[in-house]
């Protein structure tokens, strides 16, 4: 769709925008929407609603978690075009979307702020134009008290933009349609990402369960899960290979600004590359001040807690130590290759290593009983080739499909703003009855289209 703009624009008395179509007005919030009061008294309603990541959800007022009342009779009744806005605790939150539309009545805590529409309003429009001031996080300018939290007295008076009547009709049902179909494009993304990861995860599993012939003799591993394996290779408890190494508290070492060696806590078992080795921790400590420095080449695995859930595992680079909640593993590498048993854990998982009859959690006892089929190390090695190569391509597809839904993303963001403050006029685009008929293909060509003509526009405002 190439971008049609309106014909003449005056200035803007927004603090968020310069200028807006000459025919469209501006007015307080509290001219078109008031604060809703109705409660649930006697508990009339009981589809109880919540607002997750800008939209409204149900749950089961049965089995609800998370802070639940004493009474659902507390909380506001909302009605299908009511927008709620959680302006609670700004100050620490700045990543979640704090703006939902009502889809169906019920039920919903009072600690947000629900607002009725004006009949002669499309409160959808209105809605669009909320979530556009959420997405440039407009509100946390806004607000005050320790914890930041806005109410509706102070709210009302922020400035909307109101085109026609038929036109906010016309620029929801635009954005509805084109919101629909990128929606849809980014599933279909995630969708192929996901069967992209079971295929990454077959190559790993086939390659360090069975190795890579095919037409190898087999023989029964003598382990429940594993069954067959290549008759050359042998099983082995870890505790034949593996030195399980313990961790420093915080309270006994001397953390450092700069210098020293790393540190590492759990949560930093994240930052690793593909390799799954470790970058350099942001905590670094006093050397002299520990007998004991752990060299590198270490396997890191979370202990106890979520975390093991997770399957979190990190390999050393650098002389080092961790905190008592993260386990090392030192690997004799005359018998293994830290690579392919890095491999190997991450297939198994840790949740199925782990005690997870209270708070999953893992000791020596479930790490030197643990058996494991083994190839020569050369052989170990040849795997690891193979899976690198193949994981690669795959990784690389992964990240190119991922920037892909990230532009889609932007698109998306952006189509919302210029529609919603008239930088785009879309009064004549004829929505087609269905997008379900539309082809994937399309879908992509689409949306190749609109990135080009996104850019083409920005250079036309350049221009001008």
């Amino acid at each position: 769709m190439a971008k049609k703009k309106y014909t003449s624009y005056k200035p803007s008395k927004t603090l968020w925008q310069e200028e807006i179509p000459s025919h469209w007005q501006e007015t307080d919030l509290r001219m078109i929407y008031t604060e809703n009061k109705v409660k649930n008294i006697g508990l009339v309603e009981r589809n109880l609603l919540s607002l997750s990541y800008g939209k409204l959800k149900r749950k089961d007022i049965d089995n609800a978690t998370g802070l639940v009342p004493a009474s659902f009779e507390g909380y506001q009744i909302i009605e299908e075009g009511y927008i709620i806005l959680r302006f609670t605790d700004l100050q620490n939150d700045k990543k979640s979307l704090r703006v939902g539309y009502c889809p169906e009545r019920g039920i919903i805590t009072n600690a947000y702020v629900g607002i009725v529409p004006n009949e002669d309003i499309h409160s959808k429009y209105f809605y669009y134009q909320l979530h556009f001031l959420d997405t440039i996080k407009y509100f946390y300018n806004l607000g005050g008290g320790v914890r930041q939290s806005l109410s509706y007295k102070e709210f009302k008076r922020e400035t909307l933009l109101i085109p026609e009547p038929e036109e906010q009709i016309k620029i929801a049902a635009f954005l509805d349609y084109k919101l629909a179909k990128i929606n849809r494009f980014i599933q279909k993304k995630k969708q192929l990402i996901k069967l992209l990861n079971e295929q990454k995860a077959a190559i790993i599993n086939q390659a360090v369960t069975k190795g890579l012939d095919p037409n190898a003799k087999m023989k029964v591993s003598g382990i429940e899960w594993l069954g067959m394996i290549p008759e050359k290779w042998r099983v082995w408890k870890f505790k034949y290979f593996t030195k399980i190494l313990s961790g420093f508290s915080p309270e006994q070492v001397k953390f450092l600004d700069e210098g020293g060696v790393d540190y590492f806590k759990v949560e930093q078992l994240n930052n690793i590359d593909n390799r799954y080795r470790l970058n350099e921790s942001t905590w670094r400590i006093d050397d002299a001040e520990l007998k004991k420095i752990h060299p590198s080449n270490i396997l890191l695995i979370p202990k106890r807690g979520a975390a093991i859930s997770t399957n979190k595992i990190a390999i050393t680079t650098d002389r080092s130590v961790f905190d008592t909640n993260v386990m090392g593993l030192k690997l004799n590498s005359k018998m293994v290759n830290i690579d392919f048993i890095a491999l190997w854990i991450k297939n198994r998982n840790l949740i199925e290593i782990a005690d997870t009859t209270t708070i999953p959690q893992i000791n020596n006892k479930h790490i030197n009983p643990l058996q494991i089929a083994l190839p020569e190390l050369d052989e170990q090695q040849s795997i690891i080739d193979h899976i690198i190569s193949e994981v690669d391509n795959i990784e690389l597809t992964i990240s190119k499909i991922n920037q892909e839904i990230l532009l889609t993303q932007e698109y998306k963001t952006a189509l919302i703003a210029e529609a919603v403050t008239g930088k785009i006029d879309v009064r004549d685009f004829e929505i087609p009855e269905s997008i379900e008929d539309e082809s994937f293909e399309d879908l992509e060509e689409e949306l190749s289209l609109a990135a080009e003509n996104e850019a083409d526009y920005q250079t036309e405002e350049i221009e001008e």
